[in-house]
């Protein structure tokens, strides 16, 4: 098929919104759209969520991918009875979105992010409440898309719930209750650390066309990842934001580069970045992540206030305040699989009629990310207004197997110009 990215935003228009439901049957039917292993795990979480649950479409560019993951689920006893999905319900392609997102009642988007708004607006329209894996787009105009198609959720009452994950933690909710209730003071400072090993890489092979192979080598590219700074890192970039109440920062300047992940195979992101952000009243937040094997991993926020600080780390006794002269407090509550947490409410509140919508803070961390990643690859200073009304759009042309999709160039800081 051949099509653009304009045409797949204006297609989703066009999908059903018909009940799926037979009568009196209360069976939520899930849809999955991206069936790597992130998509098989959040189908996983789905079908444990709720009793009168069952997947019965799925959805991904390669057939190869689609089938492992069914073969994956089925074989799982304790979701025996759970996965429902015929021959007929397993669809490979661009397109696949589509047929997926008829027979669902609730949608799984866990194809690489560049695909994210395309996906979220056909499921909106047709009426489906969604998980929608971090981050949400790559691009300015994809997050502009987004955030139309969020109010176009709450307008139609549908639960939009995000794979920025820790917010469904219990420790970081209940340590980020006694932060905002004043227990180190008004923040000053934050951190957000995101030091990890190396990536993931799938190199050519013979026979594959250019699509083919980004498709396959998805996380190298920017197009389709958005950097890891954005694929990635928006998890302790979302966690700052929800520190200072969903407060987004006005400017940020920054570096970043390639030391050690830099052959052909990484494509053309970044190992590396540094950012600083700056909000209106004079906080900042020091943002920094790498990936490099060999070295010692930190993945982290902190908060400075006027009273003390705050650790958050998934880390064994990560989670703690330290009030200036007064006693320590480390959290030491009941804990939680946060993945599963999500899906759990999730389906709650579909069932309640009551529905969540994330879609604001997931929409705008994602843009927090990829200010960051402008910043770095430019070397100039980025304003939030800048950001948000970038015209730098990094779709293809076409989105067919035949597309020649050129390897982008590496971005360098002073040539690459802000768009």
């Amino acid at each position: 098929m051949t099509a653009s990215r304009r045409h797949f935003l204006a297609a989703g228009a066009a999908v059903s919104a018909s009940a799926l439901h037979a009568a009196g049957d209360d069976t939520l039917r899930v849809g999955l759209i991206g069936c790597g292993d992130r998509g098989t795990g959040a189908a996983t979480q789905a079908l444990l969520a709720d009793r009168n649950v069952k997947l019965v479409a799925m959805g991904d560019a390669f057939d190869d991918r689609l089938r492992s993951s069914l073969t994956l689920l089925r074989n799982r006893k304790d979701l025996a009875g759970k996965v429902d999905v015929a021959a007929d319900a397993c669809f490979v392609g661009f397109d696949a979105y589509r047929e997926v997102i008829r027979r669902s009642d609730v949608v799984l988007l866990c194809t690489p992010p560049h695909f994210r708004p395309i996906h979220f607006r056909a499921a909106v329209e047709a009426g489906k409440h969604v998980f929608a894996e971090k981050p949400v787009a790559v691009d300015a105009p994809g997050v502009r898309h987004v955030l139309q198609t969020v109010e176009m959720a709450k307008q139609k009452n549908l639960s939009v719930v995000s794979g920025l994950c820790l917010r469904y933690d219990f420790g970081f909710r209940e340590t980020v209750k006694r932060i905002h209730g004043g227990a180190i003071g008004d923040i000053t400072t934050m951190f957000a650390n995101d030091y990890r090993g190396g990536r993931w890489r799938k190199p050519r092979t013979e026979g594959q066309t250019d699509m083919q192979y980004h498709m396959r080598n998805w996380y190298n590219f920017t197009w389709l990842s958005g950097d890891f700074n954005v694929e990635q890192h928006v998890h302790f970039l979302d966690v700052c934001a929800w520190l200072m109440k969903d407060e987004y920062p006005v400017r940020a300047i920054g570096m970043g580069g390639r030391a050690v992940l830099n052959s052909p195979d990484y494509g053309n992101i970044y190992d590396h970045f540094a950012v600083t952000y700056e909000y209106r009243g004079g906080a900042r937040l020091v943002s920094n992540c790498r990936q490099n094997p060999g070295c010692k991993n930190d993945l982290s926020a902190h908060a400075v206030g006027s009273r003390g600080r705050a650790v958050l780390s998934e880390r064994t006794n990560g989670l703690s305040l330290h009030p200036a002269g007064g006693k320590d407090w480390f959290y030491d509550g009941p804990a939680n699989q946060m993945y599963q947490t999500e899906h759990d409410e999730l389906f709650a509140s579909i069932r309640a009629g009551r529905p969540i919508n994330n879609g604001d803070y997931m929409t705008k961390s994602t843009l927090l990310a990829i200010m960051g990643r402008m910043a770095a690859y430019t070397g100039q200073q980025i304003t939030w207004e800048q950001a948000l009304a970038s015209r730098e759009d990094l779709s293809p042309p076409r989105y067919t197997w035949d597309q020649a999709v050129a390897d982008p160039p590496v971005a360098v800081p002073g040539l690459t110009r802000f768009v």
